[in-house]
């Protein structure tokens, strides 16, 4: 059982990293969305297509959620995400954790 224990310890850091190199790329987007950055820029690139895949179906719910009449101007989805990256680091992680020590 120590193999499994093993396992799922190694995917609790990996996933942890790699929520936490999420919420940055995230938060880097939405701190330069506030200074109209070149589209062109390769960083703005990378950015918008390691993050799109993220918020875009945030969007999505939301604007099935709230309909088109309820627009508050700014784009709440990186707020979303941030909640759901906490949510997933709180639980699952620590889940993921809690069941490899039991397993050992």
């Amino acid at each position: 059982m120590f193999i499994i224990s093993n396992f799922l310890m190694a995917l609790a850091l990996v996933l942890g990293w790699i929520f936490t190199i999420a919420y940055w790329l995230i938060l880097i987007r939405a701190l330069i969305s506030w200074v109209n950055p070149d589209p062109y820029n390769p960083i703005v690139q990378f950015l918008y297509k390691t993050t799109e895949p993220i918020l875009y179906p945030i969007r999505k719910l939301l604007s099935r959620l709230f309909s088109s009449n309820f627009n508050i101007g700014i784009d709440i989805s990186p707020i979303i995400a941030f909640l759901l990256i906490f949510f997933l680091r709180e639980f699952l992680i620590k889940s993921l954790y809690d069941i490899a020590m039991a397993l050992r």
